[in-house]
């Protein structure tokens, strides 16, 4: 019989320490992964709480499939995808590029606390700032329009079907108080010092070090974001729920609140925990994907 040796410098740890875990993992039995196999389990069911709930097999999910509400909310997905990692990238970008540009250590700290700072203020009460500046009469986006004499651009908003969307997603413009912000930041603060003076003796602009060591260098951490991004997108609702419920006319609709809506509005609690699990799958396989994509490009890397 082989017996198992610890590895050289490395100390074995008390199993009595590993107790210290068991609370957390109770908290999150009891409130995160109960909850996942319970609505999981109740999908094929039509669930009524407190009540009989008869087992109607996979009805809920034929019902999705002619879902218009569901089907449409994932398009507006699509797009606030694209606009996750276009636009609200590049602004952080810029400003993580601005602050790792300056020369004096000091002013890199105070422009990265003012510039992170907000990033603390509870992501609600930025929500309903937004809101009220969108407000069709009193907020300060069309007081603003109208005192410059721009009265003709005054609109509402978020009221609007062509508008909704967009203005749902330019909340909290420029985005730099954000978590691309931190990830570019500490990605250009990793960068070794020698590249940068290497370049510099090479004669290369403040555009070709971008190019060809600050985006390379980036590019792990690009990854990662994107993968950050797709989970967030599916799971998106906060802003939609407070500011538009989903409207007008579904043009702020995603899955979150169709699975909401159908929850607490049509009380289809059966059908919501349907959709709840197919969302839970996308998010879980895009999660696994990217594991095992990263992993296999790390072996690449490292052959």
């Amino acid at each position: 019989m082989i017996s198992r040796k610890a590895s050289p410098g490395r100390r074995r740890v008390p199993w009595g320490v590993y107790l210290v875990l068991l609370p957390t993992f109770v908290v999150l039995a009891v409130f995160a992964y109960y909850p996942a196999l319970s609505g999981m389990l109740h999908s094929f069911y039509e669930w009524r709480p407190g009540f009989s709930s008869p087992f109607v097999g996979l009805e809920n999910f034929v019902t999705m499939l002619g879902d218009d509400v569901w089907w449409e909310s994932f398009r507006n997905v699509g797009i606030i995808f694209i606009w996750a990692t276009t636009l609200m990238w590049a602004f952080p970008l810029l400003a993580a590029e601005l602050v790792m540009s300056l020369s004096s250590e000091r002013l890199r700290f105070v422009f990265r606390t003012l510039l992170i700072l907000p990033l603390a203020f509870p992501a609600v009460v930025n929500v309903l700032l937004w809101q009220f500046m969108y407000d069709p009469r009193d907020g300060v986006i069309n007081s603003f329009l109208r005192a410059v004499g721009l009265d003709g651009l005054a609109h509402n908003w978020i009221g609007d079907p062509d508008t909704a969307l967009a203005a749902l997603m330019t909340v909290g413009f420029p985005w730099v108080a954000s978590l691309p912000f931190l990830v570019f930041l500490s990605a250009l603060q990793n960068v070794p010092a020698e590249i940068y003076q290497a370049a510099a003796v090479d004669g290369a602009g403040r555009l070709r070090r971008f190019w060809s060591i600050d985006l390379p260098m980036m590019l792990r951490d690009v990854k990662l974001l994107l993968v950050l991004a797709v989970i967030a997108v599916l799971q998106y609702g906060l802003q939609a729920h407070i500011m538009t419920k989903g409207g007008p006319d579904n043009a702020t609709q995603v899955p979150v609140l169709r699975m909401l809506d159908a929850a607490f509005l049509d009380t289809s609690w059966g059908y919501a925990a349907a959709l709840g699990t197919v969302l839970f799958v996308l998010t879980l396989g895009v999660s696994v994907g990217a594991l095992l994509i990263g992993k296999r490009g790390g072996k690449g890397a490292a052959a």
